[in-house]
């Protein structure tokens, strides 16, 4: 038997969105994944792979270092699952074009998550990016 859409949805942010455990993707990604990705009112769609997002994670790790991550919500509701995250970090890398500083970043995101068979199958995500942007400028007029 499988697990419900909201515990395969929980444990996936807790292990592996949360940079804990990148590795751990396939156990809860379907072998394709279609992300539909929303930033700043840019839409995109893109497959992803258990692989491909555990080096996306891997990535964030580089960019942020070891972050924190807060689910602020969490809403279930058959096959799908809401999550609205907040993600605080450091700039550890070049980020849109902003070298690093070192100090602190806080970032907000949500996405809706469609479960099959036990596993992530297509995803709706959307970054809030303009007070990203903010932060790395003020952050860069610091330095």
């Amino acid at each position: 038997m499988h697990q419900s859409a909201s515990e395969v949805v929980r444990l996936f942010i807790q292990e592996v969105r949360s940079g804990k455990y990148p590795e751990h993707a396939q156990k809860y990604m379907a072998p394709m994944v279609m992300a539909h990705q929303v930033y700043s009112g840019q839409a995109q769609v893109i497959e992803r792979t258990p692989q491909n997002y555990t080096q996306h994670i891997h990535e964030f790790l580089e960019c942020f270092g070891q972050y924190q991550f807060e689910i602020e919500e969490f809403i279930n509701q058959g096959a799908k699952v809401y999550v609205r995250w907040r993600q605080i970090g450091h700039h550890r890398a070049t980020i849109l074009g902003y070298e690093a500083t070192g100090l602190p970043i806080d970032t907000v995101g949500s996405a809706v998550y469609r479960v099959e068979d036990g596993k992530i199958i297509e995803y709706w995500i959307q970054q809030e990016n303009e007070g990203l942007l903010a932060q790395l400028e003020t952050n860069a007029n610091r330095c």
